[in-house]
């Protein structure tokens, strides 16, 4: 058993005195927990002095960070080996482990952060692990190999993909039904209200859109892109798409008829994104840069260079920092938010880059 504190009480860092940069109160105060896959390790930059204020060394590969939004924990996955790591935001270290198979693809947090959904890949099921107890309470075993999943808002409904189809989860009875349609699917993502669930259909080039009551297909969205990768802006009235097919944003309006609002031109080989309330930032792997779309007018304002292969990005909750994790350069990049103006060049500047460890993938942002 381990006690939860609801007040946060950071120790105080000498590393932040020495650096140099940044005063206390003139950041944002939290913590970035970076995965370093190859590094087997967590990074912990310190937001307000801008620099690593500790590495956490794991026994794996993490792949995936998530931050409770109601308890001081973050949550890293290593899916070789089907563990999550809980680390401790109060001493920033290890505080618990939880293996709940024999590799994983992925997790996420429930609505109401009182438990943790793991997609497994041996054996194929969809587990819950309440985080009171870290042990498993549920598992649904699934009849083909899944490649993602996604939790409604309201905690009653989940979908899982696999290559072939979609299936719904029933969260309160536990039990499997299977969509209509078929194609090639990859991410899944449900809308704000939790009626309509969003797949991506690599295969059809589209975006399939169910209706999550009664599983039956609403329609298939055409698109000029393969959707490998989605982003919703922050009030979820927008969605973003990218992928293989051309060097452009699709944004799609998913509420109501659905239909795609614009296809903006946005970088070379544009990939992962992530959005501020202004903003929509657009990793480019191949170019090491980001494209920054200013979301009301649709229209590029900006590219910034940064590290070597950009493959995550995310916003710190005052948005005032965004976050690049450069994966073959080993270092995350730092963007104000408020330095982004339009300009004649339409160039901006990186804040600083923080050195990290070896290919950093995800990252999860807390506030203290």
């Amino acid at each position: 058993m381990f006690t939860r504190r609801a007040v946060l009480t950071l120790p105080a860092l000498a590393a932040m005195a020495a650096c140099g940069r940044r005063g206390r109160g003139q950041g944002f105060k939290g913590y970035a927990f970076v995965a370093n896959e190859e590094g087997q390790s967590i990074a912990v930059l310190d937001m307000e002095a801008l620099a690593v204020a500790k590495h956490i060394p794991l026994d794996g590969a993490p792949t995936q960070v998530l931050a409770s939004p109601t308890q001081p924990f973050v949550y890293a996955l290593t899916p070789a080996s089907g563990t999550i790591h809980e680390i401790d935001v109060d001493r920033l270290s290890l505080a618990r482990k939880m293996t709940v198979a024999q590799s994983a693809i992925s997790m996420e947090l429930a609505p109401d952060g009182r438990a943790l959904y793991v997609l497994a890949k041996e054996p194929r099921s969809l587990i819950r692990v309440p985080l009171d107890s870290g042990k498993i309470d549920q598992r649904l075993p699934l009849p083909e190999e899944p490649v993602g999943f996604a939790i409604a808002p309201d905690h009653n409904t989940a979908a899982v993909a696999s290559r072939a189809n979609v299936r719904i989860v029933d969260l309160p009875r536990w039990k499997l039904r299977e969509a209509a349609g078929s194609g090639d699917f990859s991410a899944v993502r449900f809308l704000a209200d939790a009626k309509t669930l969003v797949a991506a259909n690599r295969g059809q080039k589209a975006l399939s859109l169910y209706d999550a009551a009664t599983s039956q297909l609403v329609t298939h969205l055409p698109l000029s892109v393969r959707p490998d990768y989605l982003c919703f802006n922050t009030d979820g009235g927008q969605l973003f798409v990218t992928g293989e097919g051309m060097d452009a944003v699709v944004v799609v309006y998913p509420f109501h008829t659905p239909e795609v609002a614009e296809t903006i031109l946005a970088g070379h080989g544009p990939g992962p994104m992530a959005a501020s309330k202004q903003f929509l930032f657009v990793a480019n792997p191949t170019s090491g840069d980001v494209s920054v779309v200013e979301i009301n007018s649709r229209r590029v304002i900006a590219v910034v260079s940064v590290g070597s292969s950009p493959g995550f990005i995310a916003v710190t909750p005052d948005d005032q920092y965004v976050l690049v994790l450069n994966r073959a350069s080993g270092d995350v990049s730092v963007l104000r938010t408020a330095a982004i103006t339009k300009n004649r060049n339409r160039r901006a500047a990186v804040l600083t880059a923080i050195p990290v460890g070896a290919r950093p993938v995800s990252a999860a942002v807390r506030a203290v």
